[in-house]
């Protein structure tokens, strides 16, 4: 599995229309063949700032989402309204050896 967070920071009018975009796609993106989880966080402390959550079944699938009709749909849409340059980040659970005694 790949656990996929990207950090978007907006400029506050921009967030509107960034949460309209998210709300229309969401299902859709969702669907995609190999999305296993996807929810939107918004930052405590800084409200222009969300990061998207996402697992994915392999990096082969996320591939496939960045490169899909969808996926060149809600890109650039998003990326329009960015007022700072995204930050992701992909990660894979680690394989941990057994706890002796657990």
């Amino acid at each position: 599995m790949l656990i996929r967070i990207v950090r978007l920071t907006f400029a506050p009018e921009h967030v509107p229309a960034f949460l309209r975009i998210f709300q229309e796609s969401e299902h859709q993106i969702r669907q995609m063949p190999g999305c296993r989880f996807l929810e939107l966080w918004q930052d405590a402390d800084q409200p222009q700032v969300y990061c998207t959550h996402s697992h994915w079944e392999s990096a082969e699938a996320l591939n496939a989402y960045r490169r899909s009709a969808l996926f060149g749909q809600v890109w650039p849409a998003t990326k329009a309204l960015f007022a700072a340059p995204p930050l992701a980040f992909s990660v894979q659970p680690a394989a941990l050896p057994p706890v002796p005694g657990a």
